[in-house]
């Protein structure tokens, strides 16, 4: 039988939608209704639909937004379908709150590709020279980044103040909280034999200005993860360390296609899609101690509209 997968909505009585990457977004007077497709990008483009996805990534954030709520309010209204959450419209502020508990990272932003640039100093811990790949750090690093169109810029606190994106006063109080939530989720990853390596948080503020947690918490897609029990063997060994890696994927398109200038891309072959889903259960399972909720025969479009009807404009 073929996996159903979820593309994309289109649900007219949910208000306006926004598709983003992975998420189709339905904006109404106080609410959002925040459907997470199962679609996977790579490139800067649509690459594939992974079966379950979009629920593991739902559920896994409800998971932890669960689990941090003593730490921060959150927008969370209710999840009340595998692939939706309910919730509260607040005012995004403008960076994200990456926390990085490792050196490692391949893009221009991430920890190890400046290191070895030569920078030293990160989120006001200045680092010693000749320190390996995916070293664990004395400590976690704040390193923000703006949320901007083009494209995101890893700046120091006082350039983000300099430049506007947040006060001090606020900046401070992301910086505290991304750390405690970030201790969190490592505390509750080695409890079940995983590493949070690195993540990114996204804040809103209230009507009062009060910081609320809002977009995914955790998420194989927002956070590293790293399986405990071999770590330290293969650091030994010189061997990267065991991880959730989508990056098989990634590696297929640019073996068989050239991915940011080809028109249309091949398909993916269906046992690379049926092993990534597999891997996101996997992880979803480990991390949160639950089973995955298995799959009804029901059309998804059909048992979101029916999980939804109290939610309607």
């Amino acid at each position: 039988m073929t996996m159903q997968v979820l593309k994309e909505t289109d649900f007219k009585e949910f208000g306006e939608r926004k598709k983003g990457k992975v998420r189709d977004i339905y904006f109404q007077p106080e609410r959002l209704i925040l459907i997470t497709t199962d679609r996977l990008t790579g490139f800067d483009r649509f690459l594939a639909c992974i079966p379950n996805k979009g629920a593991v990534l739902n559920l896994s954030s409800a998971f932890w937004f669960d689990a941090t709520k003593d730490i921060v309010p959150n927008h969370i209204i209710a999840v009340p379908d595998p692939n939706v959450t309910v919730a509260k419209r607040y005012e995004p502020l403008k960076i994200e709150g990456v926390v990085r508990g490792y050196l490692t990272g391949s893009t221009d932003t991430s920890i190890w590709t400046r290191y070895g640039k030569g920078e030293r100093t990160f989120g006001g811990i200045t680092l010693p020279d000749g320190l390996a790949k995916n070293t664990k750090l004395p400590q976690a690093i704040f390193d923000p980044t703006t949320k901007e169109d083009v494209h995101d810029r890893a700046l120091t606190p006082d350039e983000l103040v300099a430049e506007g994106f947040i006060t001090k006063e606020l900046f401070e109080k992301v910086q505290e909280t991304a750390l405690k939530l970030f201790k969190r989720g490592q505390d509750v990853a080695a409890k079940h034999g995983l590493i949070l390596v690195d993540t990114k948080y996204e804040f809103g503020t209230d009507e009062n200005g009060e910081l609320v947690l809002i977009d995914e918490i955790h998420t194989p897609d927002s956070s590293r993860y790293w399986q405990l029990a071999t770590y330290g063997a293969r650091m030994a060994k010189g061997e990267a360390p065991e991880h959730f890696d989508k990056e098989f994927i990634r590696l297929w398109f640019k073996e068989h296609s050239d991915p940011y200038k080809d028109e249309v891309l091949p398909e993916a072959p269906t046992d690379l899609i049926e092993e990534l889903s597999r891997r996101y259960i996997a992880i979803y399972e480990q991390l949160s101690g639950k089973a995955f909720p298995k799959p009804s025969d029901e059309p998804i479009e059909e048992r979101i509209r029916k999980n939804l009807v109290g939610f309607t404009l």
